[in-house]
């Protein structure tokens, strides 16, 4: 069976940080969070796309 290294790390990174935080939630939504203040990187937030039967619907309400 083929590995991905790659991956194999982000999901052993990934555990590491939820059981820092005993698997709780918001505390590790609050540490991202506050880890992506003070990172100092420019954040691009984009709407949600609709999905092509939700824009279709959404159009026949106007129309």
């Amino acid at each position: 069976m083929w590995k991905d290294e790659v991956l194999e790390e982000i999901y052993r990174i990934r555990e590491d940080h939820a059981k820092a935080f005993n698997y709780d939630l918001k505390a590790i939504c609050d540490d991202l969070q506050k880890r992506q203040a003070v990172s100092g990187r420019k954040i691009i937030s984009q709407p949600l796309r609709q999905s092509r039967q939700q824009h279709s619907k959404a159009r026949s309400r106007i129309l």
